[in-house]
């Protein structure tokens, strides 16, 4: 008896830049194609990385893709931003890095400068988050066809003892915690393409987040309940799917979020939302009401979290939504990214 086919909810008619962008679209496609092929029959929500158990050993397990144009900008570059990112999904699904595998698809025409320059700044990269590199691949293709390189990773890393995180876990009246300011990230990749006339002294914040999460688990693993590195689509997108993942409300209050002068000026400018918009070396934690003065304290004492802020908490209703709250006393609905506003961002 043949097995039967699996439903598909997918229907765009083709794939457009939205679809990977982080937001509606990337979700669409994701839950109506993708995870009905390939994951079975699965209920678990999707989140950055897999853990799963290897003959009585747990492993957690990632894989990314890097297409960030321009290749080098200011604070970073596509090498480092690879072996960071990585290491920041590990991190956030409750594990530390153990081994990269890498692979660089080129195209044809591409100095050879350009590309020792990114392999340097991964090995740099990969020294700073204590991370090896084990192995990858090469592929070369005509030019013109691969924006001069892409970078796509897998990693393996280990479970941090105590963390335990699952959306399932959230109940109402926990904090959420954010570990620095947003946007920086992404509006440095927009300014450094030289394609709007605006000029900002900003870099991104691409950075590795794991000892910052270590830092949380040491002084209150049992209280982290939830934990994502809010990228593509930013705070707003990630903090929808969790809203929708465990049935409950978000509440933030606006005013508390951090978000640097610049950031706010340029998506004033172009009718952007920060909330909206990639980040690469921060991340959102959902932390027990009883532990949330803890976890703050040790963020802040530790380097690069002296800026982390509670920035909202869970509520009951309305269910399944993210509300902004502001000093004025009103409120406003904040979705999850529509479109592709900010392409090629990481």
């Amino acid at each position: 008896m043949s097995t039967p086919l699996p439903k598909i909810r997918f229907r765009d008619p083709q794939i457009e830049m939205a679809h990977g962008a982080g937001g509606k679209a990337s979700r669409r496609l994701v839950e109506g194609l993708f995870a009905p092929l390939l994951f079975g029959t699965s209920t678990e929500p999707l989140g950055d990385a897999a853990h799963v158990n290897l003959n009585g050993t747990c492993v957690a397990i990632t894989a990314d893709s890097f297409v960030v144009k321009p290749l080098r900008f200011p604070g970073g570059s596509i090498g480092e931003l690879a072996v960071n990112g990585t290491v920041n999904d590990l991190a956030v699904s409750g594990a530390r890095a153990q081994t990269l595998v890498v692979t660089y698809v080129l195209e044809s025409g591409l100095p050879t400068e350009i590309l020792e320059a990114e392999v340097r700044a991964m090995a740099k990269a990969a020294e700073r988050a204590g991370v090896s590199i084990a192995g990858g691949d090469t592929k070369v293709v005509e030019h013109g066809k691969a924006d001069r390189m892409y970078i796509t990773t897998a990693g393996i890393g280990l479970p941090i003892p105590g963390v335990a995180l699952s959306a399932a876990s959230v109940r109402p009246g926990d904090k959420v915690l954010l570990s620095g300011p947003i946007g920086d990230h992404g509006i440095t990749i927009l300014l450094a393409r030289g394609e709007l006339e605006l000029e900002a002294d900003l870099c991104s914040d691409t950075r590795s987040v794991l000892p910052l999460v270590e830092a949380l688990a040491r002084a209150v693993a049992p209280g982290i309940r939830w934990m994502r590195d809010p990228t593509r689509g930013g705070v707003a997108t990630s903090l929808n799917e969790l809203a929708r993942d465990c049935g409950l409300g978000v509440m933030l209050s606006e005013d508390k979020i951090p978000i640097r002068d610049t950031v706010r000026g340029a998506c004033e400018l172009l009718g952007l939302d920060p909330l909206h918009i990639a980040n690469e070396g921060q991340f959102l934690a959902i932390i027990a009401a009883e532990h949330a003065d803890a976890a703050l304290e040790a963020l802040k004492g530790t380097p690069g979290g002296h800026e982390a802020v509670i920035i909202g908490e869970m509520c009951e209703q309305p269910a399944g939504t993210v509300l902004g709250a502001t000093s004025y006393g009103g409120t406003r609905v904040i979705d999850m990214l529509v479109g592709d506003p900010l392409p090629r961002i990481c």
